[in-house]
């Protein structure tokens, strides 16, 4: 496992780094607890020691686990965790409205203000078990807080030792830029796949002029990049893959096709297509890491084995030719 700097930055994170929304249990049918802190235990040994959360998976419990499984060994692992999105019971508004993991209604609120971030941070320090949060990423844009505000508190929490390094996720560059004013800004957090790569014409660029690290999300797109979603599988209503368009018969089958094309380059490697999209992903140019989520030990040794080969140039030349034939009707 290769380790890459954030920025300009002190902190280093494993190429590949564990995802923890699922652990959390909200939208994704609970959580086994046990089995979460086993989950990171295998990522801590076989070198995967950055792991990415959020308060807002599963509303806080995602951080209490991840801050169970780390006692004791808080020195060896990079904690990344965000603010930015409140919940609370006051149905009355106009912001999102969804349920918690037991049905309860709650509601989810952009708040990024300075007195709230230092309150957010109170509040992970103690879930996590930690007097310091090695990268803290405004989770979403708050557009009704001025950008320069928000890193200006995340600015006073790195002299206070509370927070190494100040991230953001989902940010545009004019964004980027304007928090970057008042904050040494070290990563931005978007999604990005084979299947959507817009970030490469502003955000990637942008990021390298700027020495700012890019740590991707949804490298598999929902799953489908794993091609282990056959044209036969269903969606419940509950499933959000039901209603995207990546998963309209005709997109599938499109990309299925594209998979069995490149799956003769995994199979060279010894290594699933999961695992050669991910090893494809990290060494795009611009690309510092990337998150990979895992519900037991044994899928995070499935996705950790994607750092332990390397492509060819031509192997990669071939991939991309593939993708840039791909149309996908979205």
């Amino acid at each position: 496992m290769e380790y890459r700097r954030l920025g300009k930055s002190d902190v280093n994170v494993s190429e590949l780094i564990l995802g923890t929304w699922a652990i959390g249990g909200w939208l994704w049918g609970g959580t086994d607890d046990d089995a979460a802190v086993a989950t990171i235990h295998k990522a801590i040994d076989i070198g995967m020691t950055s792991i990415d959360t959020a308060p807002a998976y599963g509303f806080g419990h995602a951080e209490k686990i991840i801050g169970k499984a780390i006692a004791g060994r808080r020195d060896e692992v990079q904690i990344l965790t965000k603010f930015g999105i409140r919940w609370d019971t006051d149905v009355n508004s106009e912001h999102f409205l969804t349920e918690d993991a037991d049905g309860n209604p709650v509601l989810l609120r952009h708040n990024s203000t300075a007195d709230s971030i230092v309150e957010e941070c109170e509040r992970s320090l103690r879930r996590l078990g930690t007097d310091y949060i090695d990268l803290y990423q405004c989770h979403w844009p708050d557009r009704d807080t001025p950008y320069e505000e928000t890193a200006e508190a995340t600015a006073k929490l790195m002299k206070q030792g509370k927070v190494l390094a100040s991230g953001v996720s989902n940010f545009p560059p004019e964004m980027m830029q304007r928090y970057s004013s008042r904050v040494q800004l070290a990563s931005n957090q978007p999604p990005y796949s084979m299947l959507q790569r817009n970030i490469e014409e502003d955000v990637v660029p942008f990021c390298i002029e700027n020495d700012v690290a890019l740590i991707v999300y949804s490298p598999l797109q929902r799953g489908i990049l794993s091609g282990k979603v056959p044209m036969d599988r269903t969606f419940p209503d509950t499933d959000a893959r039901s209603k995207l368009a990546i998963y309209k018969p005709e997109n599938r089958r499109r990309v299925l096709d594209f998979l069995d094309r490149i799956k003769p380059i995994a199979d060279g490697h010894n290594a699933t297509l999961a695992q050669l999209v991910l090893n494809w992903t990290i060494h795009r140019p611009g690309i510092t890491a990337a998150l990979s989520g895992a519900r037991n030990p044994e899928q995070v040794e499935e996705n950790a084995r994607a750092a332990s080969f390397e492509l060819t140039e031509e192997e990669t030349a071939t991939i991309n030719a593939e993708l840039d034939k791909l149309e996908l009707d979205l």
